[in-house]
């Protein structure tokens, strides 16, 4: 329950003004069809997030002693610096469905724009962490979707209600306290 939990507060608020966020805006803006863009940002991210935790599973089963349990401590807080950069959506993504339709149209732009991304870098770390496939993935999807599907509905709008500054230092804040966990748990000083 500590990785559905964890995992969903830390990639709500990483993923507030996050590339796929502006793709959700774009993509809402554009075609303004709210439920093909949310299922096709849930289907995209289920499988993306399943395969991202997967990773991050057998990782932690390769690579498990304390050199590893460093290098994701290190990890959250480098993604704390991440987290503190600005994203832009790209100028083309979302202009046109095609003859794939709304809900494909995002799946695929979803998927694909999140490769890479923070929030799937977390995701990999995250279940190295817990060593969680199915809590992580829930817990990341489920975060991915409290952040988006506002933005699908609200818009540009949903940007303006909390500076987007401050959300991102509150992410770095969440990344560098995940990294200071893992240390102090490295360190013996949680039990």
């Amino acid at each position: 329950m500590e990785a559905l939990l964890v995992s969903t507060l830390v990639v709500a608020i990483a993923e507030i003004g996050d590339k796929t966020q502006l793709l959700a805006i774009i993509l809402a803006t554009r075609f303004k069809k709210p439920v093909p863009i949310i299922l096709g940002i849930l289907v995209a991210t289920l499988a993306n997030h399943a395969l991202a935790a997967t990773a991050g599973y057998w990782v932690s089963d390769f690579l498990s002693g304390d050199g590893f349990k460093w290098a994701i401590a290190i990890s959250f807080i480098a993604m704390a610096g991440w987290a503190l950069i600005p994203d832009k959506a790209d100028d083309e993504e979302g202009q046109n469905a095609g003859r794939y339709g709304v809900f494909l149209t995002t799946t695929i732009a979803f998927f694909l724009v999140e490769m890479g991304d923070k929030t799937q870098i977390a995701t990999v770390a995250l279940g190295a962490k817990f060593h969680s496939i199915a809590w992580v993935a829930a817990g990341t999807t489920l975060g991915m979707m409290l952040a988006n599907v506002p933005a699908v509905y609200l818009g540009e709008a949903a940007t303006k209600v909390v500076p987007l500054k401050y959300v991102r230092v509150g992410a770095a804040v969440i990344f560098v306290l995940l990294g200071l966990w893992q240390a102090a748990e490295l360190l013996g000083l949680l039990k």
